[in-house]
């Protein structure tokens, strides 16, 4: 049967070695010894089995991958870096399918199996992004969950036509309402919420806030989200994404406001940026705020950065907050993993008997260890099919 599979000896998470019995792309057992005749078997050689790692914030239609090395122009500001951006994507000729296509294989085979990316919206191209990145999940359905995002990248109420679209593309599938600087792009914060909450309210739907803008400015709009989030009964569907805010006014400023996105589980996405502060992650996951992490951009025309590698991105994190205990080593792991998967609403997430088998055996020796050195060394197993190894994509479907 497609999907059957037998692991053996392994330690899932660092513990101790046990084996993993696949059936029908879903572990039906983990224990020592496991009897499993008739399907392959393979030998993962004391070797650290992880969950399938999650990608909590990308752009892959934006993607320049795979083309030749373009220089960043961008100008100084926020509005530079998107004017920049149309001007690029009006001259690049290969269609998303393929740069896309092969950013996401690329991930796969870092051991990403779960995306959120989102897709820009405005209407000079309109709906093209969207129909282009649907079908590219229906290509990889049987290996990558993919959840999308429709984002108004250049503005959603300075851009007549936008909320139409952004609507139509829910229509079409897009499981996720999404809003960019409320204040700072579209100078009417309270609106530009009703637009966005109002979507997610009408169609069921989830919200995720790019949140650039800074200061005081961006606290009082994550206390307005909030505020929307409350009112609709979304909790636990909503994303703040960045909120350098966070990190630019006292602790004693944003205290209540850190507790009430604990308790209305709103998730916060940091991309461990080297530019600018961060949200206190240290001191937000103590007190229950969910923090995952994204790579935002990879190699496209806001930065040449960027390889999809999420154990990179956790180690990233962990560098910036100076969390070298293996215990935050831990915690880092988990912005990439169970934290990505609270924050996407996964089902069935995690190395446990009935839930799918999306799996990745590293040559590591610890949790610590596969985070500082990300090890090249991977084996890359969805719904029981081992789809890529050591860095390399391997196509289950043919």
């Amino acid at each position: 049967m497609s999907g059957d599979l037998a692991i053996r000896n392994v330690r899932i998470l660092g513990g101790p070695t046990v084996d993993l019995v696949i059936r029908g792309g879903r572990i039906a057992a983990i224990g020592v010894g496991l009897a499993a005749p008739g399907i392959p078997a393979l030998d993962g050689k004391g070797r650290l089995l992880l969950p399938g790692l999650v990608e909590s914030h990308t752009h892959l239609d934006k993607t320049l991958w795979g083309l030749p090395w373009r220089p960043n122009s961008a100008g100084p500001t926020l509005k530079d870096y998107i004017e920049n951006e149309r001007r690029i994507l009006r001259e690049v000729t290969v269609p998303i399918a393929r740069r896309a296509g092969g950013l996401l294989e690329a991930c796969i085979a870092r051991g990403t199996l779960h995306f959120r990316s989102h897709i820009d919206i405005d209407p000079e191209f309109g709906l093209a992004h969207v129909e282009a990145m649907l079908a590219l999940r229906e290509r990889y359905r049987d290996i990558a969950e993919m959840q999308f995002v429709v984002f108004p990248q250049t503005g959603l109420l300075i851009r007549p036509g936008t909320a139409a679209l952004m609507e139509e593309a829910i229509k079409l599938g897009v499981e996720t309402v999404g809003g960019l600087d409320p204040a700072g792009i579209d100078r009417d914060p309270i609106r530009h919420l009703e637009t966005v909450f109002g979507l997610a309210g009408k169609y069921g739907r989830g919200v995720d806030i790019h949140l650039h803008d800074r200061e005081e400015s961006g606290v009082w709009q994550i206390e307005r989200i909030a505020d929307f989030t409350a009112a609709a009964g979304l909790k636990g569907k909503v994303m703040v994404s960045h909120a350098y805010c966070l990190g630019q006014v006292p602790r004693a400023r944003i205290e209540a406001l850190a507790q009430r996105l604990a308790d209305l589980e709103i998730s916060l996405m940091t991309s461990a940026p080297a530019d600018t502060e961060i949200p206190p992650a240290t001191w937000l996951r103590e007190i229950g705020v969910n923090i995952c992490c994204g790579s935002d951009g990879i190699r496209d025309a806001w930065s040449p950065f960027g390889n999809g590698d999420m154990l990179e991105r956790a180690m990233l994190l962990a560098y910036r907050l100076d969390w070298s205990k293996d215990e935050m080593l831990a915690a880092a792991l988990a912005t990439v993993t169970d934290n990505g998967a609270r924050a996407l609403g996964l089902h069935d997430y995690g190395i446990a008997v009935g839930h799918e088998a999306n799996l990745v055996l590293v040559e590591a020796e610890t949790i610590g260890d596969a985070v500082v050195r990300r090890p090249a060394e991977r084996t890359v197993i969805a719904r029981g099919k081992v789809v890529a190894k050591d860095g390399k994509f391997i196509d289950s479907r043919l």
